[in-house]
């Protein structure tokens, strides 16, 4: 398996929300993939994890044993030096965030700090624990702040200016990265996983335990893995924006063009304004549709149908075979591919119901085709539903 893949594998197996590790930051870093799988760890986890889950599952869970497989975690798995990993009275008032409006003190139960032979000071990691029965993405019952445990771990960061932050309720372990100043990272490893699919395992301590912060290159920490990779994502973010306007400014001559071949009848009573909104618009369903498309977020019946009629993320692959077999002038003389747009448009809208394909309609004013019925050649103030499209050509 290529070093690509490895990672791809393992990154598709997590929940990522936000901005997380670059591919070429990860390639970098592990030119020989994650550290190496360990039976014997893996084997004693087992065994820890099965009798946390028997004691989750009684009436009253019992708060001892989940305490202690949050220890094991930290300890076994992650190889957390007892004197570097502080808790209770160690941290004191190191991090806290006072909240009068809530009602409610912020303050984690450990801190991963530096050796003393380093800026003993500087914490590297903020821990906070939960009850296996609270949802990380959901309110704590019987507090009056709404917030997240998610949310109040960035609070917390954002407070202190701290980079790192892990929450956990036993299965569910989340990090949560500021290295992107514009996005949090929220990433989420689960322990009943861990065990099914090991890679994921290896991929937690590979980027969690001790050593990734104390014993490798300073560029090679996460957080400057975390950081390198926002940086490069901020490029990708900013090349994206690049081409998106210039593809606006494409269709919008374009439409021109055809508005002067029409004796400017296609755009008549349409201001400059609404034109860059229409063409703005269309760049934003193609770059909706091509991220569901990516990661397959489009329910259906009928795949083979969507993508071989419908999916953008197919379409320029089918044009480009038949510039290959039949020449590229006759591209210039077909205008399916826009006709195929306005329907993969209609569809996400208002969904798709027939015998051999099954879509539901996903609504939203983004793909409503009464927004800009000029794409459509329709006149203003019509409905799609009711008069006949003659679609720009």
């Amino acid at each position: 398996m290529s070093n690509a893949r490895h990672h791809l594998e393992w990154l598709n197996l997590v929940d990522i929300s936000g901005p997380f590790l670059s591919l070429n930051v990860l390639m970098e870093v592990f030119p020989n993939g994650l550290d190496p799988h360990q039976p014997e760890l893996v084997k004693q986890l087992r065994q820890a994890y099965s009798e946390w889950q028997a004691s989750q599952e009684q009436r009253v869970p019992d708060v001892t044993i989940q305490h202690l497989w949050l220890e094991y975690v930290f300890d076994k798995v992650l190889g957390f030096d007892k004197s570097l990993f502080l808790r209770d009275q160690a941290i004191a008032d190191r991090v806290k965030v006072e909240l009068p409006q809530h009602r409610e003190t912020l303050k984690p139960d450990y801190l991963l700090v530096n050796p003393k032979h380093q800026d003993s000071n500087k914490i590297r990691l903020v821990v906070q624990t939960y009850p296996s029965t609270q949802h990380l993405g959901k309110s704590i019952q019987g507090r009056s702040w709404s917030a997240t445990p998610a949310d109040r771990m960035r609070e917390l960061l954002k407070a202190y200016n701290l980079q790192l932050g892990l929450v956990t309720n036993g299965k569910q372990w989340m990090l949560i990265s500021t290295a992107n100043e514009e996005a949090t990272g929220y990433i989420s490893w689960y322990a009943n996983f861990w065990l099914e699919e090991p890679i994921t395992l290896r991929a937690f301590r590979s980027l969690l335990a001790q050593e990734r912060f104390f014993a490798v290159a300073e560029n090679n920490t996460l957080e400057a893995m975390l950081s390198r990779s926002a940086d490069a994502q901020q490029e990708v973010t900013n090349r994206l924006g690049y081409q998106v306007r210039e593809a606006v400014q494409i269709i919008i001559q374009t439409i021109d063009r055809i508005d002067k071949d029409r004796h400017r009848e296609l755009l008549f009573n349409i201001s400059e304004k609404e034109l860059y909104e229409a063409a703005l618009t269309v760049m934003m369903r193609l770059v909706f549709l091509f991220y569901a498309e990516e990661r397959e977020l489009i329910v259906m019946s009928g795949e083979s149908i969507y993508e071989d009629n419908y999916a953008v993320s197919t379409l320029r692959e089918q044009l480009r075979k038949v510039a290959d077999e039949h020449g590229e002038e006759l591209l210039e003389r077909r205008y399916d591919a826009w006709m195929r747009l306005l329907a993969t448009f209609r569809a996400v809208y208002d969904g798709v119901r027939h015998q051999d394909f099954q879509l539901p309609a996903y609504g939203g004013r983004l793909f409503d085709p009464d927004r800009f019925p000029f794409l459509e050649g329709r006149t203003s103030q019509t409905s799609w539903k009711q008069t006949r499209a003659n679609p720009i050509p």
